[in-house]
């Protein structure tokens, strides 16, 4: 039994090196990602890079990935989405505002397509004002997933990238913020001028019931006069006249 069992034993320890050699090796540490080597792979992302880097927020989001725990989500209009905006929509923004609106492009957390069926609304977004962060509102029909903003509805068609700790995904309209582009409220719109209301007494028209304008009173009595004196002069010719026939 003993000389049975000796080979094996040997034989076990000759292989056991081999196998594990022959182990895969344990994946090597990803490096930072390029986030603007994504747009640039992906093409059509020219304006939105453009904004990234004016804004600054480019370099704050790559910082970020390196110590998040939750990751984030980018959505990424295109350049057609930005160019099919009403005329000086972005001229118009504040560079403050141009930082929100890009923000507003920004969740605080690496979703999946999937993770967007059954997201609770609204989704948090990194831009945020006085009430606290802006939202985005997430519906889908079947496994077609649209974002709303209370502005604009989009649909996400298309993936570039949803590996943790980062998820992009293009968008073929500019999320417009409702804080930024909706309807605004009764106290921030300009108060109506208001019309002057014309005087209830002028010269020309006076009321029923006032006191005639001087300057009639004096044209009347003077037309009075001129009566008078002339009925006079009539009645003196006649009795002249009785008085010599």
């Amino acid at each position: 039994m003993a000389l049975t069992t000796t080979p094996l034993v040997l034989i076990l320890l000759t292989l056991i090196p081999f196998l594990t050699a022959q182990k895969a090796p344990a994946p090597a540490p990803s490096g930072p990602i390029n986030i603007t080597g994504i747009f640039d792979k992906a093409g059509q992302y020219t304006t939105l890079i453009r904004l990234l880097n004016e804004t600054q927020q480019l370099t704050q989001i790559q910082s970020q990935l390196n110590s998040t725990s939750q990751g984030f989500t980018i959505f990424a209009p295109t350049d057609n989405a930005f160019q099919n905006l009403p005329s000086g929509a972005l001229n118009d923004l504040s560079d403050e505002q141009k930082v929100q609106l890009i923000l507003y492009h920004v969740t605080p957390k690496c979703y999946s397509l999937s993770d967007f069926l059954t997201v609770s609304n609204p989704v948090r977004t990194q831009a945020s004002g006085k009430d606290g962060p802006w939202g985005l509102h997430f519906t889908s029909q079947g496994n077609q997933v649209n974002v709303s903003t209370g502005v604009v509805t989009v649909p996400i068609n298309n993936a570039l990238r949803q590996q943790f700790p980062l998820a992009v995904y293009q968008l073929d309209k500019v999320l417009l913020p409702s804080e930024l582009f909706g309807a605004k409220s009764p106290d921030s719109s300009p108060a109506p001028k208001s019309s002057k209301t014309p005087s209830s007494k002028t010269p020309s028209s006076p009321i029923e019931g006032d006191a005639p304008a001087p300057s009639s009173t004096k044209k009347d009595d003077s037309a009075a006069g001129r009566n008078v004196g002339f009925g006079f002069v009539v009645g003196f010719g006649l009795i002249c006249m009785g008085i010599l026939f």
